[in-house]
């Protein structure tokens, strides 16, 4: 029983580790890609030491038919001569030494090829995967790339968005409001000097001056005629 209770702790504690796990790498994806890629690149390490044993079996299979069908001429070769010279033992001895290397060609030949498909296909697997780490690198800067993009767009936004021009505008209304009240004081000023009566009565005598000097000068004019013409008369 209290190995049951330790296995399911074991669970809770693993699954604890891969939401931690999961979290770190949503923040950190880099973390991730680099994660995968080297699962990948242990994988294809290991894939390339039994793709270099299977190329290493065909290799001997390949030598061990070539050795068996040397062999095999080399016994063909013994036979015709034993029966041509009637040496009937060492044929019969050669007859089955002949047929054991065909027999033993013939599975060397299943096997071979059979090492040769699956070198062929280790080959094409470990390709694949090389193709697939090298998609993923570059997929990684791609995706670095626009994740990196995409912070630096959210990053300015919260900044326009926490950017307040209150203060600044609440600023200005009060500039302008104080150069609007500032204007309405020097055009008060100027209504209540032209109402005012001191004024007034200055202006009055300032144009009563005026009239005086006006009939004044028409005066002296008016002399002066009179004058030149009492002048004229006279001569």
């Amino acid at each position: 029983m209290s190995s049951g209770i330790f296995g399911r702790l074991a669970n809770l504690w693993r699954g604890f580790v891969n939401l931690w796990i999961s979290d770190v790498e949503k923040e950190h994806p880099e973390i991730a890609y680099e994660n995968a890629i080297g699962s990948m690149v242990e994988k294809y390490a290991q894939l390339k030491k039994a793709t270099a044993a299977i190329i290493r079996r065909r290799e001997d299979l390949a030598e061990r038919h070539t050795k068996s069908t040397k062999e095999l001429a080399q016994v063909e070769l013994e036979l015709a001569t034993a029966v041509e010279t009637s040496q009937d033992d060492l044929a019969t001895v050669l007859i089955q030494k002949k047929a054991a290397l065909e027999a033993e060609i013939g599975d060397l030949k299943t096997e071979l090829e059979q090492a040769q498909n699956d070198a062929s296909n280790a080959k094409s697997a470990l390709m694949t995967v090389q193709s697939e780490i090298r998609k993923l690198q570059a997929e990684k800067d791609n995706m670095l790339a626009k994740m990196a993009n995409a912070q630096a767009r959210i990053r300015i936004s919260e900044q326009l968005d926490g950017l307040s021009v209150d203060n600044e505008i609440k600023a200005l209304e009060n500039v302008r409001a104080h150069i609007k009240n500032t204007v309405a004081e020097a055009n008060l000023s100027q209504e209540l000097k032209e109402t005012d009566l001191d004024t007034r009565l200055a202006t009055l005598r300032q144009s009563s001056g005026e009239v005086s000097a006006k009939q004044k000068l028409a005066e002296l004019k008016a002399a002066s005629a009179a004058k030149k013409a009492a002048a004229t008369k006279t001569m």
